[in-house]
């Protein structure tokens, strides 16, 4: 039996809290509770290239929406990534 988009769009609606969640699920030296809205990810001692493809597939898995390296390169905080995806989100 195949889950349709929308089905999948309904429950993985866009949210701040539960997109830090999904987030902060990609690190795995780094105290999720430090990860907030606000946090400059790219500052955290365990930020890669390896994390920032992490999060790529986490968009298009979760939110069904291409993000891209630039994306990733033109936010700053958890939030801003949240943004570009939500503006995205059908």
């Amino acid at each position: 039996m195949k889950i349709s988009k929308v089905f999948l769009r309904y429950n993985n609606s866009m949210n701040l809290e539960r997109f830090i969640e999904n987030f902060a699920d990609l690190f795995e030296e780094t105290d999720t509770d430090t990860i907030q809205a606000t946090t400059r990810f790219k500052e955290l001692k365990e930020w890669s290239s390896l994390i920032a493809l992490s999060v790529i597939a986490m968009v298009d898995e979760e939110y069904d929406v291409e993000f891209r390296g630039d994306d990733i390169r033109n936010s700053n905080t958890v939030e801003d990534l949240y943004k570009a995806v939500s503006n995205r989100v059908g």
